[in-house]
């Protein structure tokens, strides 16, 4: 089984993750934080943590596909936003 901890000597693998390679997904507000964090940890022991904005887009894609009637597709591109808006982060995930 390939293990996530190995990325660092396979750059640019791809990685198929199914149900049954999470060993257990947590989602939180730590202590000091105001916002979520959401940490999916593999069967291998590896740890993926994701930032709430993170997830927030990739529910934002996959609700754009699963319920539009006929796109198939949704790519959100990181692009640095000089002009934003107040509170907002300067890296942003923008559709194509």
């Amino acid at each position: 089984m390939f293990q996530l901890n190995q990325l660092n000597y396979y750059e640019g693998t791809t990685l198929i993750i199914r149900n049954e390679n999470i060993k257990k997904l947590i989602a939180e507000i730590p202590e000091g934080h105001k916002h979520l964090r959401t940490t999916i940890v593999l069967q291998d022991g590896s740890e993926l943590i994701f930032q709430e904005a993170a997830i927030a887009n990739l529910v934002r894609a996959y609700i754009g596909v699963k319920t539009h009637p006929s796109k198939k597709k949704i790519v959100l591109e990181g692009k640095k936003v000089e002009s934003r808006k107040k509170g907002y982060a300067e890296w942003q995930l923008l559709e194509e």
